[in-house]
């Protein structure tokens, strides 16, 4: 059976895109893929590891010839890329990214790709790890993941169902949100909780004791921190462009926070455990993709 597409366009041969050429090749999606990235060292990496099977020079040299198109780019770097390539964008070629944060993205592509932005498919795939560059890339990232596709009203629907299968051969369970609810949903289960881990092991730090602690922490404290050893400029430009989510997310963690210690600061035991055991019973009947409350 003939593969979906003849030819990738890669732009950012990172963990993600490189990850995601990896898997399109595994599922028999995809002929050919040409990769871009600013580091001539990471294209020459990803062509030597099979994840791509030719260098471009440029950003725009990658999507020509390209019947589907990935930008695996910081958010902050997705109006910059669309210029350098809108020339070539094409109504019956599929445009994607995976950006962890989407009104960003949305609002750079309406105003660069103007009336071609139907062609664009925005994406985020709920994977990754803690480890970035391509030497990291895996073609079982996505598998029984969960990606978030949010078109906007002028993107061409036969697009995002084209998107969807390529999602779901991969093997993620595929959804559909608008960009406004996918940022207020992840800043509450993604983008604070990478905040949180940031300024925990912040305060654990600056504290003189600090190498003591940390060489009696154990698998809670390794389990609780995993999230704080992330990409730093990759974290900056989500945090940023999704601060206003996110501020209001940290209001009710702290709301939530000082009941606990006022709980605590009286020292009232039954109300602790009470608080405690109501989390504990929401904890554990979550599964990822799901929260049954618990009756």
């Amino acid at each position: 059976m003939a593969a979906m597409f003849k030819q990738l366009g890669l732009i950012g041969c990172g963990l993600m895109g490189g990850s995601f050429a990896l898997a399109l090749k595994q599922a028999g999606l995809v002929e050919r893929v040409i990769g871009y990235s600013k580091s001539p060292s990471t294209t020459e990496k990803a062509k030597q590891m099979g994840v791509i099977d030719q260098v471009a020079e440029s950003a725009l040299l990658a999507v020509s010839g390209a019947d589907i198109v990935l930008l695996a780019v910081p958010v902050a770097a997705t109006d910059s890329t669309l210029r350098a390539i809108r020339h070539l964008v094409a109504p019956n070629v599929l445009f994607m990214d995976v950006g962890s944060t989407k009104r960003d993205v949305v609002d750079a592509a309406r105003r660069v790709l103007k009336d071609k932005v139907g062609a664009f498919v925005p994406a985020h795939p709920i994977a990754g790890k803690e480890l970035s560059g391509v030497q990291h890339a895996d073609a079982l990232l996505f598998k029984d993941r969960l990606t978030i596709l949010t078109p906007i009203t002028q993107t061409d629907p036969e697009l995002v169902e084209k998107a969807r299968l390529v999602w779901v051969a991969m093997g993620s369970d595929v959804r559909v949100m608008t960009p406004e609810a996918h940022d207020a949903a992840f800043a509450a289960v993604s983008h604070l909780p990478h905040l949180l881990a940031f300024a925990y092991f912040t305060g654990i730090l600056q504290q003189k004791e600090s190498e003591q602690f940390l060489a009696l922490a154990g698998p809670g404290f390794r389990d609780f921190t995993r999230i704080a050893a992330s990409d730093p400029a990759i974290w900056r430009d989500i945090l940023i462009a999704n601060r206003e989510e996110v501020l209001k997310q940290s209001e009710r963690f702290r709301g939530a926070l000082q009941v606990l210690e006022q709980v605590l600061a009286d020292c009232k035991g039954e109300s602790l455990e009470a608080l405690v055991r109501g989390v504990s019973q929401a904890r554990s009947h979550w599964r990822m993709g799901a929260l049954t409350r618990h009756q």
